[in-house]
């Protein structure tokens, strides 16, 4: 069979997979909507977990990112395993124990306020809808390349789907069909990464083919790496630091305390019957996860070194890259080639008319190699390459079967629709969880606020489709923006509400509120979007990185200092808790049990 009707035939069976499931798992209650009915097991949830965490932009971003970055990329893993680990370590066996349904809950009831439980419903809206927006770009990458769709019937499609199992399996079906979907992503991921590993290295265990020799000169496989990327003028990949070490200190800790912050991800620590049962599904989640985690980096070097050897055939043999033999010629262009060309990810230009490709750093420091490059009658680099698809494209550049290829494309869209699953559940229940039932109408029946959260999910995926569809500028061009609104509003008041017993409930609102305010001036005032006099945009944040060379994504940082420091301050000068709230805070952090989340 072709690649069209293999990629057909896999994916039609993964979706297949996930509708029998939400069939089986339908909700019939608010406790089986919210939190699955607080029984799922251990291994089962950390499975559904890993599922949950690694969204499309760990399967497909994370490698094609350290591929481009080499050393900087690292950024990610220390930023999300770190986050994870201090999400399964300081907050989700206490927030298990307070036996609630949602993160605004426990906010609302912690610190006795109806105010901060719509305030934190606020900043839980924003960091979601803004990661969800990622989720549906990428099923729509995925469906445009391999199932020859447009990127928008994609996004249909997707939306289909997971309003089956989301909307009528709540977190119940959402949870089984998360574990099918990490069985298939992660079947997905390693695989290829086994192949490539196998044909570069003859190691079968990607983690050991990055520190082999390889087949083709025996040399190590990231000291070649190293050479052939130098050579064409490009940064060392192994040192390759992620702008200033503070820039990358701040972008690492924005990271990690942004993703131990997202809604989504500490839900499913509710699902489990007692807290000894949250911290052994936190467990179960970290060994799934590492598997993809330590396979990234391997991935993402195997497919930098693959992209050059394509263009450059003499990288294999150490030979002059720039010899007019060691350029591809565009009628020799691999397939793949022009198949990803069609997606807009994959760019050509041929600027000196030679009908070769040139694939190098035009923008190079380095006179000496620029003046070679010159020399060689290069015009410039005639190729554009997206960080997304070095994933997904890589099966295609190492030339694997036809199967492995299309399985990738379903372990992407299995990703890609397990975390816009979990985010939409998180923003359906705080629309009738924690607004319909908690603010408005505190007395509706569990009929109505079941129905309630149904309509919620289905109006919540009809936004996340409009916006997958019409990304807006800011959240396209900030990929970390999600990670910085909850690193700023939402985990410094979690960690307070959990181990402050002082921290009162004006603290916690005038933090929220500060935290996300400087997050936002700072990211949006640097696409431009706030301060506009006329024409002429008044700059208020110094230039670009002007905060001490502080990227964007790396501001969440700076967000949740403002947010502990203003909560401190507000808190001081302000009544403290009632008793009750602090003994119940002394009573969360007691080693003992917990009975099933009830959601009252």
């Amino acid at each position: 069979m072709d690649l069209q009707t293999i990629t057909y035939v896999i994916v039609g069976l993964s979706f297949a997979l996930y509708l029998g499931i939400a069939f089986w798992a339908r909700a019939g209650s608010t406790g089986e909507f919210y939190v699955a009915g607080g029984g799922v097991h251990p291994v089962a949830n950390g499975m559904a977990t890993a599922a949950d965490w690694m969204s499309a932009a760990s399967f497909i971003s994370m490698a094609g990112l350290i591929a481009n970055m080499g050393y900087g990329g690292s950024v990610f893993l220390m930023g999300w395993t770190g986050g994870y680990v201090l999400l399964a370590m300081l907050l989700a066996p206490y927030l298990r124990k307070f036996g609630k349904f949602t993160v605004p809950q426990f906010i609302g009831d912690r610190y006795y306020s109806t105010t901060a439980r719509t305030v934190s419903v606020i900043c839980l809206l924003v960091a979601s809808i803004t990661y969800v927006i990622g989720q549906m770009t990428g099923v729509g990458v995925a469906f445009s390349r391999f199932l020859g769709v447009s990127s928008e019937v994609g996004i249909y499609v997707g939306m289909g789907i997971v309003f089956v199992y989301a909307v009528f399996g709540g977190m119940k079906g959402i949870t089984y069909t998360q574990i099918a979907q990490y069985v298939v992503l992660i079947f997905a991921y390693t695989i290829p990464a086994i192949f490539i590993s196998l044909n570069l290295t003859g190691n079968p265990l990607p983690q050991l083919g990055l520190g082999s020799d390889m087949l083709a000169n025996g040399q190590p496989m990231l000291a070649t790496l190293d050479k052939v990327v130098t050579d064409l003028g490009f940064s060392t990949y192994t040192t390759t630091p992620a702008g200033s070490y503070l820039n990358t200190f701040f972008y690492t800790i924005s990271l990690m305390i942004g993703t131990a912050g997202l809604p989504h991800v500490i839900i499913r620590f509710f699902t489990v019957p007692t807290v000894a049962d949250a911290r052994s599904s936190a467990g179960w989640a970290l060994v799934f996860i590492a598997i993809l985690y330590t396979t990234a980096p391997a991935v993402g070097a195997m497919a930098r070194y693959n992209l050059h050897a394509t263009v450059n055939t003499n990288v294999a043999t150490g030979g002059d890259l720039f010899a007019p033999e060691a350029q591809l010629l565009n009628e020799q262009k691999p397939a793949w080639m022009d198949r990803w060309a069609e997606t807009g990810l994959l760019k050509f230009e041929d600027k000196n008319g030679d009908g070769r490709v040139q694939y190098y750093n035009d923008k190079s420091k380095d006179e000496a190699f620029l003046a070679k490059a010159e020399a060689a009658g290069w015009k410039g680099s005639e190729m554009e390459v997206n960080a997304d698809i070095m994933v997904l494209a890589n099966p295609e550049i190492a030339l694997l079967p036809n199967w492995v290829i299309a399985l990738v494309a379903a372990g992407g869209l299995a990703a890609a629709l397990s975390t816009a699953a979990g985010l939409l559940l998180a923003i359906s229940s705080a629309v009738s969880h924690d607004l319909i039932k908690g603010v408005f109408n505190p007395n509706i029946s569990e009929k109505s606020e079941l129905l309630a959260g149904k309509i919620s999910m289905a109006g919540a995926i009809v936004l996340a489709g409009y916006l997958g569809l019409n990304p807006p500028g800011f959240a396209a061009g900030t990929v970390a923006l999600a990670f910085g609104i909850a690193a700023s509003s939402l985990f410094p008041v979690i960690m307070m509400g959990i181990f402050s017993k002082k921290m009162n409930s004006s603290g916690a609102i005038a933090g929220m509120l500060s935290g996300l305010a400087v997050t936002l001036f700072y990211v949006f005032a640097h696409k431009g979007i706030l301060f506009i006099k006329g024409t002429e945009y008044v700059d208020m944040v110094g230039g670009a990185n002007g905060w001490f060379g502080i990227t964007p994504e790396a501001i969440g940082t700076v967000g949740a200092m403002v947010n502990f420091a203003v909560a401190y301050a507000v808190s001081k000068v302000t009544a403290p808790p009632p008793e009750h709230i602090q003994h119940l805070v002394e009573d969360v952090r007691t080693p003992r049990g917990s009975g099933m989340a009830t959601g009252h």
